[in-house]
């Protein structure tokens, strides 16, 4: 969790002690933290161990074969037995790096009995739908995020109704929420630390517009052929001629990414959801555009984000990729305030005191190694996960509706009893 810089200087020298407190003891949690393995993963025989099918094989997947790699040399129960990809030079490297059995069309691979489980990192359009086709063939699910396209939120309800029905086990990838300190603040705001929630605020800033433009063309000369299938590409996405830059930096295009409300804002939304215990959003206004990044890109560079809740809440998700200054990540109670800040988190008074009344530290700490392992924790306990796909449900329902809202200058209204966006 990103330490936030602190303007006052008796709030700044207070925050260096409260790191200097209890930063060995979370650097030691960290470390006990990390070793631990299951009983079940220990005694695993050889033809109990789970089969991993990997889908969209680009750069975002690159972090995840780390991972699977590492705990398997770890001895973690798992073996890479099947790639899937739509573009045959990403096959042969992902072959190369795990072994695993090469498919060019990710239902052959779902059909495939050595695959246990898959882990999705195709384009955002696909997300959803793959993840949908994995349910039905029966395989459990680590999808990244954003769990669909903001165009498709039939598909994320669809998603999320066919996983409760069937059972299975899906975890979408927003690692932040495997830290602790969102389940302990959750803990604190039953008990009444802070009183009734009113406000939260969060966000994400930086600056750079690597991820969009950045995006490396692979082969400038590349085509749609055996080797690069264009269709399977675009998916439900409007039909267009090939487009090498479209194919290789296709988060610079509306028809397949949103920019940061999609690319960035799940990581941070999803563990205010968890904390705070929020559902559906009852109305929800986004503002922003491609402020300043003006050459072929299509996504916004800054997206704000106000979301009403029926609890009686309000939501502020804010951001630009044009400023690194951050916001305060927080959560505002009648009668106190939660900062995350450091290696935990702080309660301040409701009346600006800028002494905080209560220190926290963190538990646990949180990235894509720690989900990697509460999922296969849930594989095998059938438990629900940290980034579950009913919270990831909520979330994607407030981001869609905002990026809506922000497109068409309109208040986005959510009918909680048709689960329907209404503009």
């Amino acid at each position: 969790m990103a330490d936030h810089e602190v303007r006052e200087g008796s709030r700044e020298a207070t925050r260096r002690e409260f790191i200097r407190s209890v930063g060995a003891a979370a650097a030691g949690v960290a470390a006990g933290w990390q070793a631990a393995r299951p009983a079940w993963a220990q005694t695993t025989s050889a033809n109990e161990r789970l089969g991993v099918g990997l889908i969209g094989c680009g750069g975002r997947m690159g972090a995840h074969m780390d991972v699977l790699l590492g705990l398997k040399g770890e001895g973690w129960p798992l073996d890479i037995v099947a790639v899937a990809d739509v573009y045959t030079p990403r096959i042969e490297a992902a072959v190369q790096r795990t072994g695993g059995k090469a498919y060019r069309d990710h239902r052959e691979l779902l059909a495939d009995p050595n695959v246990d489980l898959v882990a999705i990192a195709s384009p955002d359009r696909h997300h959803g739908p793959q993840a949908i086709d994995a349910v039905l063939a029966g395989k459990d699910a680590y999808v990244e995020k954003p769990l669909v396209h903001w165009q498709q939120f039939d598909v994320v309800k669809r998603l999320c109704h066919l996983v409760e029905d069937q059972g299975q086990i899906l975890q979408a990838g927003t690692q932040r929420v495997g830290h602790s300190i969102w389940h302990q603040a959750r803990q604190l705001i039953a008990e009444g630390a802070i009183g009734k929630p009113i406000h939260a605020q969060c966000g994400y800033f930086r600056q750079g517009d690597w991820g969009e433009r950045g995006m490396p063309i692979l082969d400038p000369n590349a085509q749609p052929g055996p080797d690069l299938n264009w269709e399977a590409f675009l998916g439900d996405a409007p039909q267009r001629p090939f487009d090498v830059s479209r194919f290789f930096r296709w988060r610079m295009y509306l028809d397949y990414a949103g920019g940061p409300p999609t690319d960035l804002y799940p990581h941070f939304l999803t563990p205010m959801a968890v904390a705070l215990g929020i559902g559906f959003p009852t109305r929800v206004c986004g503002a922003g555009g491609k402020l300043f990044y003006n050459h072929e890109r299509e996504v916004p560079d800054t997206v704000n984000i106000l979301a009403d809740y029926p609890e009686g809440l309000t939501m502020s998700l804010l951001g630009t990729q044009v400023n690194a200054r951050e916001v305060e990540t927080c959560i505002r109670g009648a009668e106190a305030t939660i900062v995350f800040e450091g290696p935990g988190l702080r309660i301040y008074p409701a009346d600006g005191n800028t002494q905080p009344k209560q220190e926290v530290a963190a538990e646990r700490p949180g990235d894509c190694r720690e989900l990697w392992i509460n999922f296969l924790e849930c594989v095998k306990s059938r438990e629900k996960p940290w980034s579950d796909v009913r919270t990831q449900y909520y979330v994607q329902t407030a981001l869609n509706m905002g990026m809506l809202s922000m497109l068409e200058g309109k208040t986005a209204h959510f009918d909680a009893e048709d689960e329907r966006i209404r503009m």
